[in-house]
């Protein structure tokens, strides 16, 4: 068996990991055959000395290796793309569904929120009946009946990085480039895919408040992707403000249906347009970006993406009357007003702070196990920019009973400010 002291000794000292190294190190963590506080070391080593794009490389295919690689039987083009997170990103719920109304196969898996964001599937859960956690087999039922599905990371897919996030989660080590994204490319090329866009979010609402560490977050996930030869395109957009107008598990569910029946918010739907759009493009479907975008906008004006979304929907449980009936969504029963004491244009100066507020009504979890209130957040009535007159409504907090409301306006306030003149950044920042 590996004596994980050797292969720490290396990183300890500043060297760099082969790739059969990082294979058994990883194989053998993974069986519980190296304890946690080697690990920790370890990560703590990569943390600091960081790796080589060669010993990253290596290290994502040894991340890989340590369970099962999907492979589903389809004549469509598989294709995903994944966020780094941010308040109010809901742009993947209308977005598989639009692409798999395009002709493509559409295997997404996805997370929990943590901290100040939402996450996919607990936003989907918000839908009545509706399951996440399917086996490899199943899976390849959901994409064969609706095209798509939004689902849990199996068991068996990459099981080294479910370990291995909890202890860099408990240990404060999640932001490392090169361990973030590993974490993020191995899950994704375990699906099999023909392509993949990634949106790396930037800002005070992400996880990436620097530009600095955004660049060479990007930076190495090309390496990664080059070395496994998957066609990736990654864009970074702005997180200064949040997403859309809502924020909150069945309130960005109506919006994300807003999108799929051709309106919502314009920055919802510019993203939903742009990222299908070079996905279509990438894996052939279009034979440009704005082809691609022309598509997916006719399946979001038509209604071939709505109807994808509730054939999805249908094929993972969930009650599809539940969304257009009133009441359908859990809903929560009291309504706040957020008012500005001045005239002005808004500006947001912590992004982050209007997710960490529908946590404290309940819309949001510190820890994997925490449960939900589905029901909770709010909507913003003006958005970054917008010019808003003393005593005019910024945002309506949806809560249930005060629990939460005090901390969350407090949150809000120091969130939110009334400026002389409106500061606005581009959404998408590059790409």
């Amino acid at each position: 068996m590996i004596d994980p002291r050797e292969l720490l000794a290396i990183k300890r000292d500043g060297g760099a990991l082969t790739a059969a190294q990082s294979a058994e190190l990883l194989d053998a963590y993974t069986r519980g055959d190296v304890a946690d506080y080697h690990a920790a070391v370890l990560l703590t080593s990569i943390f600091i000395h960081s790796m080589t794009d060669k010993e990253l490389a290596g290290w994502t295919r040894g991340m890989i290796g340590t369970g099962r690689t999907l492979s589903f039987e389809t004549d469509r083009p598989k294709v995903d793309k994944h966020s780094t997170g941010g308040v109010g990103d809901k742009v993947s719920l209308p977005l598989a569904p639009a692409l798999a109304a395009c002709g493509c196969a559409v295997p997404m898996i996805s997370g929990r929120g943590l901290g100040h964001t939402g996450g996919t599937l607990d936003k989907l859960e918000a839908i009545p009946g509706l399951r996440t956690e399917f086996d490899a087999e199943e899976l390849q039922g959901l994409l064969d009946s609706a095209g798509f599905f939004v689902a849990a990371q199996t068991a068996d897919l990459v099981p080294a990085d479910k370990l291995l996030y909890a202890l860099r989660d408990v240990t404060g080590l999640v932001a490392s480039p090169p361990l973030i994204s590993s974490s993020i490319l191995s899950k994704k090329l375990a699906e099999g895919l023909d392509a993949l866009v990634l949106d790396v979010k930037v800002g005070s609402g992400s996880f990436l408040t620097n530009q600095e560490m955004a660049n060479e977050v990007t930076r190495r996930m090309h390496v990664i992707a080059s070395d496994f030869q998957l066609p990736m395109t990654i864009f970074r957009t702005s997180m200064k403000a949040p997403l859309g107008c809502a924020v909150g598990h069945t309130l960005e569910v109506a919006e994300s249906l807003e999108c799929l029946r051709g309106g919502g918010p314009d920055d919802l739907r510019e993203l939903v347009t742009l990222l299908g759009g070079e996905l279509l493009r990438l894996s052939g479907v279009a034979s440009s970006e704005e082809g691609g975008r022309a598509k997916i906008e006719s399946a979001l004006d038509s209604g071939r993406a709505l109807a994808a979304f509730e054939a999805g929907v249908q094929a993972q449980g969930g009650d599809v009357a539940a969304l257009e009936a009133e009441g359908g969504l859990p809903a929560a029963p009291d309504l706040e007003h957020l008012c500005a004491d001045t005239a002005g244009y808004v500006n947001f100066t912590d992004c982050a702070a209007i997710g960490r507020a529908v946590g404290s009504l309940g819309g949001g979890r510190t820890h994997l196990g925490d449960e939900i209130d589905m029901g909770v957040g709010l909507v913003l009535t003006k958005r970054q920019g917008d010019r808003v007159d003393a005593g005019e409504p910024l945002c309506a907090i949806h809560h249930r009973g005060g629990v939460g409301l005090e901390e969350a306006c407090s949150q809000l306030l120091a969130a939110i400010e009334v400026v002389d003149s409106p500061e606005v950044e581009p959404l998408v920042l590059d790409g």
